[in-house]
């Protein structure tokens, strides 16, 4: 599963405030007062779900993020696969560490031998950064949200955002999500649909979350059924 996610909102929206200052001019017998005092005009901002999302897990520290390092881990029965990335997304350099080999690109510049690595990494930075991509990506999905739903896993009733991906651009286009999430907009659970199928393909948690200097990341995801465990280690988040 991977996405090359960009994301527009058709979300419904939740309401914050942005102050906007003006001046009025005063006039004491007939006479325009100078340097008249500000007066303040509150006005309202819409911001949308995705975007509430993406701020809940900290979007707002990742524009001082010089580089961020983690390994992502499969575990399914008795088998174990892991490859660690490091991302500077100021210059879009990817390096990617296996067993086998290790890869640096430029995602600016991606040609025939770095396309596969390129495809891996897409797919370990959503499953790491989704919230993010909901602001990244933002003009590749339509999206709709349903503010009471039975989340698959908990049985709770939750928030869901559901997004679907354009059918054209990116490594698999045409692919859905459903995010499930309460009042503090952290996601909880997720369904992943191929194709914007109903029956969903992989259904997982979201848990184990660490801040990591206001970046919140869930560093584990459990399947609803089975011995299958998606997680992360190693990572390391280093600022300017």
């Amino acid at each position: 599963m991977k996405k090359f996610i960009l994301f527009t909102f058709i979300s419904l929206s939740i309401v914050s405030c942005k102050t906007e200052i003006k001046t009025e001019k005063k006039y004491e017998d007939d006479k325009e007062v100078r340097n008249p005092e500000p007066i303040r005009v509150e006005k309202e901002k819409m911001t949308t779900t995705a975007e509430a999302i993406a701020q809940a897990h900290g979007i707002k520290k990742w524009n001082n993020v010089k580089e961020i390092k983690f390994t992502f881990n499969v575990d399914r029965d008795t088998t174990h696969y892991e490859r660690s990335w490091s991302w500077k997304p100021k210059e879009d350099i990817v390096t990617l560490i296996t067993a086998e080999d290790t890869i640096t690109y430029n995602r600016n510049n991606i040609d025939s031998l770095s396309v596969k690595a390129d495809q891996g990494f897409i797919n370990d930075k959503f499953w790491l950064l989704a919230p993010f991509n909901l602001v990244w990506d933002a003009s590749s999905y339509n999206s709709t949200l349903k503010v009471n739903e039975v989340a698959p896993i908990s049985g709770k009733q939750m928030q869901k955002l559901t997004v679907v991906y354009n059918n054209k651009g990116g490594y698999t286009p045409g692919d859905a999500y459903d995010f499930y999430f309460e009042g503090d907009f952290i996601i909880k659970e997720w369904v992943f649909r191929k194709k914007n199928t109903e029956k969903p393909s992989l259904i997982t948690s979201w848990e184990d979350y660490k801040n990591f200097d206001g970046i919140k990341i869930a560093k584990a995801h459990r399947k609803n059924e089975g011995d299958w465990k998606l997680h992360f280690t190693n990572v390391e988040v280093t600022r300017e």
